[in-house]
């Protein structure tokens, strides 16, 4: 059986996608291969999220965002849209699941403090994603 494979998405690929592939790659290893892209992707990963991923021991600090590759999205077991914005077309074979993450933003909460509650929300939510790839792998 081949390894399960997950693809994480958002506008820009450079915040939430990017913090929840490095995530998956941690608590997955290397049962589980990960892809993460950008609807409209922006030039650099946003240093907040890389910096609060560094307090967690997860490094995303070489990654590049990239634009969503429509031959991916059909290659892949699962395609996850994080926050409201990214928007991806189904495609037969293809399972979807959208993370309506939460915005510390919209509370008042900005800079570090936020891009630490948008972590930990993610990182909760990979947790699960993890074991449910990894548990029905083998």
């Amino acid at each position: 059986m081949s390894k399960p494979s997950v693809l994480f998405v958002c506008v820009k690929n450079g915040g939430k996608s990017q913090m929840a592939a490095g995530l998956m790659r941690k608590a997955a290893g290397e049962s589980v291969d990960v892809y993460s892209a950008g609807t409209k992707p922006g030039t650099a990963v946003n240093a907040l999220s890389a910096e609060s991923l560094l307090e967690v021991g997860v490094d995303i600090t070489g990654q590049t965002p990239t634009l969503i590759d429509p031959q991916l999205v059909r290659d892949v077991d699962l395609v996850v849209t994080l926050g409201r914005e990214a928007h991806v077309d189904p495609v037969d074979g293809t399972r979807f699941e959208n993370w309506d993450t939460d915005e510390p933003s919209e509370r008042g909460i900005d800079g570090i403090e936020r891009m630490r509650l948008v972590r930990d929300d993610i990182a909760a939510r990979v947790t699960r994603l993890a074991d449910q790839l990894t548990t029905t792998e083998s």
